[in-house]
């Protein structure tokens, strides 16, 4: 029995606060409550443990079984924090200094404290997944208004307490301490706003089921339980199970009972209707015939109503619809007959949930998955019933295709949203690393929610592991996508890393996770070539090496500074990620290094192969690391995606170095030389050596390479034949390669035009390099500005002079996204269109000094076709001219070939691409693996007449909302081709003295 009274203390709703605890104990931006958790006692607490006991946790025989078990691993928790386990007791019958846990309307510990009214649960009581913690007398109280809600309440403690959602998922420390008390008070927790948030174990073959094997003996419930524990700790709810050669609810049949145990939400993924895995027909081929509902309806029909049966009984997200055998599209490719055909599939999968449930379909929740074809059978006009959840996907690498459609806003079953954070498929693979940034998952995640997609987030997410850190922010988020500003996203990492290795390091942890991620986002591992970045050009091979090099700097001296039980994680989550990335990224920097050099004939190319070579077995040691000897072996098989030598989309056999050449010495010492801006080497080339232009404004520094083609030593002498001209050697031997300087003596050097030569010399052979020079004066301007007297200069987005806000609309920063600093977009991203005389616009002052034809490039994120019937429109002038509204989706990438004339002729809304325009060298678009996808930016261009050259002002204006600005490159120099542009150089007001943010 109850005890017949509870004493009853004044408490507070708690509604927000950020008070300062030890390390134990943290606040979180994404965390659904505030810290209430804290070390040290005083009279107005509940104390869990103390004095190496711990309070008794008691919960209702009759509960959710789900909630039965998650109280046990609460007192587990208490266990792992303070050396004292929280004994759980199956009892009404209840003593002093317990936690009280229970559900809604299930649990009568719960149900006689409303009836007492103890506790006030008016504010949950019916809502989906809410909960309450309150402090009630000598007791806690955690109350569910279902059974996910009272589990979430219970492993919101564990969290608190020190408990990371991810302790077994990455071996992640537990935070100790000896005593552990509740502050006293209410803390109320409303439903989420995306209702339906999970994951899809895919692509999981070889790395995913060779763990599982190795562990558990198969992909089978022994290993489901740890996702569904990790879901539910991190209040998530839905999963799509594992499907490449598995069948979750044939190849263990505890699998599906223990996720309803649990309390997970079992869907099946876009192409496995009416929850059958495609294991499950390809098994049974021969007996229910072909995939082909014109042919074999009869026989389909009786598949799907036995896996019906089979899983009503468990708390189920049914897909519908019908794709083709293997995740293709079905049929013979014919648009207007696989629209018939899914119509009257539609309607009798209907008919089969109606004879199954025995209730109106409309009550059983469906989705619909608008996928790769599918999108096109949407466009032109198929729909499903009102109750069915519109599923909206991404382009497969994180962009989404569609907003919410404001027609489809008001519909029952809402609208919801597959994305990816892994990919194996077009348009390339994407799969062995984490590749995504946060502030990118917050600004797509965002635009989805704010349009009214909030029904169901699904995250393809592979293997699980590595994309860890992405899993956690998408789940968290989802619950309330409000909470967290574009500005605040290293706060969360910071967080995060708090969250599992305390606060001391976080930042530095946040910081190298951040940029790991982004330097992947430039140029993820899957679609690396030997000659993406310029080796000649801006230095800008060497910029991003030393990025990586300096990442992996701080990620190896950081931890020796680890405690021995957190070095496991920090493997997992820091080290190997920044480490591996970094690898890679070095073998095709080298590798291209080695091509260029050979070319040349520098013997110098073969240390460049063996720097591939080295670099290539050093990624074999860090996965066998990572295989076989952290955390006592337990991630054996886990790492072992191929990611290097990728020739298509899809893995590779074995993992291969890019091709490599040696070069063979001459027998003599031979002088070679190679020039800053050119890829050929003297003497043998047929063009003239000659440096880029110095200016007077951007006051250069240009290189010449001196190397020995042959054995031996070259001797070597550099003279000039104008005094202004400096070199940072003028002698000296070289064994293998040596790089010198050239500057300008400006204050000698003569006005205007003029150039020079450097005479580079070996005996009798004899290398001139021209220098060519212009000493003009700078513009006179009370702003800074960007541009200058030598060509292609680049201006960072948010680097603007002014930020003018439009009708209901405005651009903000958005600090980490993208390939550089920040990007600029537009707030709210649900704002209407505009036409430039009430749009918002950013200005930019630029100097010119060439009146006629300028090219001006943005560079945007590749921001899909959202709003197809609207178009994706952004605007640009110069100084007071007419705006030209540019096209954005130009350079868009079809890769579901929605965009075809037939296609077209059939869509509602699609409007035919632009053209693509001319191919300059910052686009590259006939170059291997270049393309807007692969470079994560599309560029925009637009040819402006300048008529006086001096000093202007670009205009860029928002028309539709959901383009975001990252760079911009003026007149591009095909010249000079690199990746990123010319580096962005900003010259002060006036005095034109130059600064390099």
């Amino acid at each position: 029995m109850f005890r017949k009274k509870i004493k009853f203390s004044v408490f507070a709703i708690i509604t927000f606060f950020n008070p300062a605890f030890s390390q134990t104990t943290r606040s979180n931006l994404l965390w659904t409550l505030p810290q209430y958790i804290t070390v040290k006692s005083n009279t107005k607490q509940f104390t869990i443990a103390d004095g190496g006991k711990a309070a008794t946790i008691y919960v209702d025989p009759e509960d959710w079984k789900g909630v039965i078990r998650a109280a046990g691993d609460l007192g587990d928790d208490v266990r792992k924090v303070t050396g004292n386990a929280a004994q759980v007791l199956e009892s009404n019958t209840i003593s002093k200094n317990a936690i009280l846990v229970g559900t809604i309307g299930k649990s009568h510990i719960i149900d006689q404290l409303i009836a007492e009214k103890k506790i006030d649960v008016s504010k949950i009581k019916g809502k989906w997944e809410s909960f309450i913690i309150q402090t009630v007398g000598d007791d806690l109280v955690v109350a569910g208004s279902d059974k996910r809600g009272t589990i979430y309440g219970i492993y919101d403690i564990s969290e608190k307490i020190g408990v990371s959602p991810w302790y077994w998922w990455t071996d992640a420390p537990v935070k100790k301490s000896k005593n552990l008390y509740v502050k006293s008070g209410t803390y109320v927790q409303n439903s989420p706003k995306v209702k339906y948030r999970g994951i899809f174990i895919n692509d999981e073959s070889p790395s995913f089921s060779g763990w599982a094997h190795a562990k558990f003996g198969g992909i089978n419930s022994k290993a489901y339980v740890h996702i569904f524990e990790l879901l539910l700790r991190l209040k998530a709810n839905y999963l799509w199970p594992a499907m490449w050669g598995n069948a979750f609810n044939e190849d263990d049949p505890m699998s599906p009972v223990l996720a309803n145990e649990y309390g997970i939400v079992m869907g099946t993924s876009h192409h496995e209707p009416m929850m059958r895995a495609q294991k499950e027909y390809t098994n049974r081929k021969k007996e229910v015939g072909p995939w082909d509902y014109v042919a074999n309806a009869d026989n389909l029909k009786k598949f799907w109503t036995d896996g019906l049966e089979r899983n009503k009984a468990y708390d189920n997200l049914i897909t519908i619809g019908m794709r083709g055998d293997g995740d293709v599209a079905m049929g013979k490719g014919d648009d207007a007959e696989n629209i018939n055909t899914l119509k009257k599939v539609i309607a009798d999968q209907r008919t089969i949930i109606k004879n199954v449930y025995h209730k109106d379909p409309s009550e059983v929740p469906q989705l619909w998955a608008i996928f790769t074809e599918v999108q096109r059978y949407y466009d032109a006009g198929l729909n499903v019933p009102d109750d069915v959840t519109l599923l909206f996907c991404d382009n497969n690498w994180g962009y989404i295709r569609r907003t919410g459609p404001a027609k489809e806003l008001k519909r029952k079953g809402g609208l919801g949203m597959y994305y990816h954070i892994d990919m194996n498929g077009g348009p390339w693979n994407d799969r062995w690393i984490n590749t995504t940034t946060i502030p990118k998952l917050r600004e797509q995640l965002n635009l989805a929610y704010q349009t009214g997609i909030d029904r169901i987030w699904i995250v393809n997410v592979g293997d699980l592991k590595p994309k860890e850190m992405p899993i956690d922010f998408i789940m968290r988020y989802a619950w309330n996508p409000t909470t967290l500003s574009a500005n605040q996203t290293f706060n969360y990492l910071t967080d995060w890393a708090t969250g599992i290795f305390g606060q001391e390091h976080a930042r530095e942890i946040a910081d190298i996770v951040s940029n790991y991620s982004k330097y992947n986002l430039m140029r993820k591992p899957e679609v690396e070539a030997p000659r993406i970045f310029s080796f000649v050009n801006y230095n800008e091979a060497d910029r991003v090496l030393k990025q990586w090099r300096d990442l992996v700097a701080k990620a190896e001296s950081l931890e020796k500074k680890m405690p021995a039980d957190a070095k496991d994680a920090y493997y997992q989550l820091v080290l190997y990620p920044a480490r591996a990335s970094a690898g890679v990224a070095g073998i095709y920097i080298a590798a291209g290094r080695n091509n260029l050099f050979a070319k040349q004939g520098r013997t110098s190319a073969n240390d460049y192969a063996k720097q591939a070579n080295d670099l290539f077995e050093l990624d074999q040691r860090l996965s066998n690391r990572y295989n076989d000897s952290i955390a006592g072996g337990k991630w054996q098989n886990m790492m072992i995606d191929v990611h290097i030598g990728y020739k298509q989309w899809s893995m590779p056999r074995q993992n291969t170095l890019p091709s490599l050449s040696l070069v063979t010495p001459l027998t003599e010492p031979t002088l070679g030389v190679a020039v800053e801006g050119s890829t050929d080497a003297w003497p043998g080339a047929i063009t003239k050596a000659e440096l880029p232009q110095f200016d007077m404004l951007d006051k250069q520094s240009y290189y010449i390479d001196i190397f020995n083609r042959g054995m031996g030593i070259v001797q070597y002498t550099a003279k000039t034949d104008k005094p202004w001209i400096k070199v940072s050697s003028f002698e000296g031997v070289v064994a293998k390669e040596q790089r010198i300087s050239v500057t300008i003596d400006w204050k000698t050097a003569p006005e205007g035009a003029a150039n020079g030569i450097i005479e580079i010399a070996q005996g009798d052979t004899k290398v001139p390099i021209l220098v060519n020079i212009l000493k003009k004066a700078g513009p006179v301007t009370k702003q800074a500005y960007y541009g200058g007297f030598s060509g292609e200069f680049s201006i960072p987005a948010g680097k603007y002079n002014a930020k003018i806000a439009g009708k209901g609309a405005k651009w903000i920063l958005l600090p980490g996204l993208g390939r550089t600093e920040a990007c600029m977009g537009i707030y709210p991203v649900t704002a209407p269109s505009a036409t430039p005389d009430k749009a918002p616009r950013l200005e930019y002052n630029i100097f010119l000094p060439r009146r006629g034809g300028t090219r001006v490039c943005l560079g945007v994120l590749p921001s899909q076709d959202v709003n197809p019937a609207r178009g994706l429109r952004i605007g640009v002038a110069i100084d007071g001219g007419k705006p030209v509204i540019l096209d954005a989706r130009k350079g868009y990438v079809d890769t579901f070939n929605e965009y075809t004339p037939a296609n077209l002729s059939h869509s509602l809304v699609l409007k035919a691409l632009p053209p693509l325009g001319p191919d300059y060298a910052l686009v590259s678009r006939r170059q291997p693996r270049r393309n807007e996808i692969f470079d994560n930016l599309r560029w925009l261009d637009v040819d402006v007449n300048v008529k006086k050259p001096g000093m202007h002002t670009l205009k860029v204006y928002m028309v539709d909302p959901e383009i975001v600005l990252e760079r911009i490159v003026i007149n591009p120099d095909n010249r000079y081709p690199s990746y990123f542009g010319a580096p962005d150089i900003q010259h002060k007001a006036a005095s034109g003295v130059t600064s390099e943010p």
